[in-house]
């Protein structure tokens, strides 16, 4: 799924780029996208009433068959950029309703003890893959076209379809009634809104991101900074990947922490001073380490997020849970691709970025003295089912 989804993402961008020339129809993606929020916090709850196995399924389906209508109208020369926003649009909403249900089986095959763990390795198994897609990227674009690109990713996009149902857990969730209610959505966001700590970190998150999100807007920084074309574009996606699985890994040893929620902080100021770095730098190699530097941070707050979340919801919640972390993660993401491509287009990439990382250091400061739940939440992972208390429970 996260192959198919960053080549389409990535194609997408490039081609529209390379017609256009332009980095505010780049954050315009992000305004389409902005359809899927609706189906963010419905998927959510169905994530609690249907089978999940099958809602991943399903939901991957829009994408298989949305890459072969775009492939078909790019092989016959027909692609404009109207239909990459509408297949976007389309993918979006259909995907989002899958995503809630990803993280709420985690609990069905890993035991309470070793979620973080879990989630690591679901994080480190998506970062492999934004490895591979960008690489990928590369040869078949320069050599093969948008075409052929576009026509492989919907071929594995028909893997991503059956592979949910290869899950030997049962997918239907514990408890609540089996359809979607106006009840059920206030419960998840009663519940969410009551919590200690979630707030604050989805908080953190969208006041970070919306200044920052820059992994869309590769094809123009590769441009803008580089002078570079898909090559620079697949090499910066890779590096942010890659950092993102050492990311991923450094987890692993965090366990014996107690303050999580102190680690999601101390990852999110340190990539705020590399975004300010990221803008002031000239040179493409050490662009790179830098952006591998954003991957890394970004993806230790991520996964530390994802595992509060698993931690301190219970099992008939967590799909709604897990869509509010989506709905705050993908709506920040959205927004801050327009705000990145419109204010790049008009004062360029490198002020864009330094504006946004002192702007997310601020909100570190903000998040870190206004919302002490969570620099004060606890957490102890054991080797084997017993835990620790929690200083700060929902």
């Amino acid at each position: 799924m996260m192959i198919v989804m960053q080549l389409r993402m990535i194609t997408s961008a490039q081609w529209l780029f390379d017609e256009t020339d332009s980095a505010a129809i780049l954050g315009y993606l992000g305004a389409v996208q902005l359809l899927q929020m609706p189906a963010t916090l419905y998927g959510g709850a169905l994530a609690d009433v249907i089978d999940r196995k099958k809602l991943m399924a399903l939901s991957q389906a829009s994408t298989l068959i949305s890459l072969t209508v775009i492939t078909v109208i790019s092989a016959m020369g027909n692609l404009a950029p109207w239909h990459i926003f509408m297949a976007t649009a389309v993918i979006s909403m259909f995907q989002t309703l899958g995503n809630s249900a990803r993280p709420a089986m985690l609990p069905r095959v890993v035991p309470r003890a070793y979620i973080t763990n879990a989630v690591t390795v679901q994080t480190a198994s998506f970062q492999v893959a934004q490895i591979v897609a960008p690489l990928a990227f590369i040869p078949l674009y320069n050599q093969l076209g948008v075409t052929t690109t576009f026509g492989i990713a919907a071929g594995l996009a028909g893997v991503s379809v059956l592979s949910p149902l290869l899950i030997s857990a049962a997918g239907t969730p514990e408890g609540g009634s089996r359809r979607v209610t106006w009840e059920s959505l206030k419960e998840g966001f009663m519940f969410v809104k009551s919590h200690r700590i979630l707030p604050g970190l989805y908080l953190l998150d969208i006041g970070v991101t919306v200044v920052s999100f820059y992994r869309q807007l590769f094809p123009f920084f590769a441009d803008d900074l580089y002078g570079l074309g898909a090559e620079g574009t697949g090499a910066l996606t890779s590096a942010n990947s890659i950092g993102g699985a050492v990311g991923s890994f450094i987890v692993f040893f965090t366990g014996r922490w107690q303050y999580k929620g102190r680690i999601v902080l101390v990852a999110t100021l340190i990539y705020a001073v590399l975004l300010i770095a990221f803008g002031f730098n000239p040179f493409f190699f050490l662009g790179l380490a830098i952006v591998a530097g954003l991957g890394m941070m970004d993806s230790v707050g991520m996964t530390m997020r994802q595992a509060v979340v698993q931690l301190t919801t219970p099992d008939r919640l967590l799909g709604r849970a897990s869509s509010a972390h989506s709905f705050a993660a993908m709506g920040a993401n959205n927004i801050g691709q327009m705000e990145v491509g419109i204010l790049s287009g008009l004062v360029g990439g490198g002020p864009t970025m330094v504006i946004g990382g002192v702007v997310s250091v601020l909100v570190v400061g903000l998040i870190w003295k206004y919302v002490p739940g969570v620099a004060r939440y606890k957490y102890v992972e054991q080797t084997d089912d017993t835990e620790l208390p929690q200083s700060a429970s929902p």
